[in-house]
């Protein structure tokens, strides 16, 4: 089998060598920030209005269910967020919010982490903040989006957790999102070609810190879990 919902070796350059497995090796990763309005309201954060804060997770950043999160020294809280992701299963370009989700082909749970203390200094860092090795979990598999549909109705029901060492710490459903998924690729689609198997990561409901020895999790209710070990990493970017 080929395409998004085949799952193959990939391997991912970083410290401590390659990592054994993704569900899909996507062409580009497109994270989206502030999408839950109580998520933002914590951050004290402006809500957005027409366009989603967004950025990209880089290669290096990406692992599999299981697979364990490094934790750098030197930068201060780091922090995980479960989200819904979405890939994408055929060529989308400036599609209309009414056809966008006839371009998903399934959906995958998210991890997605961020040296926090270090983007709190300045909101400009936040590509750096979010692309420290291994600060992308997705998986463990890629459902067809007719199988999610089909076991929830509608993706505004499904339920995402964020989860640390067994205890659900923020959660809320799709419903609570300032830009829907559907809204979402469209907006995305007239800004950059979107490919098969590229990945939206659709935004966090709230997000957790954590620390060498724990265990977080991405639930996605009656769809699937994430699980990642935390593990210390190697060293931050230089002190100013």
């Amino acid at each position: 089998m080929s395409g998004p919902d085949a799952a193959r070796e990939t391997t991912v350059p970083g410290e401590g060598g390659a990592r054994p497995r993704l569900p899909h090796r996507p062409g580009k990763v497109v994270g989206i920030g502030l999408n839950y309005r109580a998520h933002a309201g914590d951050l004290d954060a402006a809500l957005p209005v027409n366009a989603p804060v967004s950025f990209f997770k880089a290669e290096h950043t990406w692992i599999g269910d299981g697979e364990p999160i490094a934790v750098p020294d030197g930068v201060g809280r780091v922090t995980a967020e479960a989200e819904l992701g979405l890939v994408i299963g055929r060529p989308c370009r400036e599609v209309t919010e009414g056809n966008a989700l006839d371009h998903v082909s399934g959906a995958c749970a998210v991890l997605d982490q961020t040296a926090e203390e270090e983007l709190l200094k300045n909101p400009r860092y936040l590509s750096f903040t979010k692309n420290y090795a291994t600060f992308f979990a997705f998986g463990p598999r890629i459902m067809p989006i007719s199988d999610v549909l089909a076991r929830t109705g509608d993706l505004s029901r499904i339920s995402v957790s964020t989860v640390l060492n067994g205890t659900v710490q923020r959660q809320d459903t799709v419903a609570g999102m300032l830009i829907p998924p559907a809204r979402l690729i469209a907006f995305l689609s007239h800004v950059m070609p979107l490919e098969p198997g590229d990945v939206i990561s659709t935004g966090t409901p709230g997000a957790v810190p954590i620390k060498p020895g724990d265990e977080v999790a991405a639930v996605l209710d009656g769809i699937m879990t994430l699980r990642n070990p935390v593990v210390r990493g190697g060293r931050g970017r230089p002190a100013e």
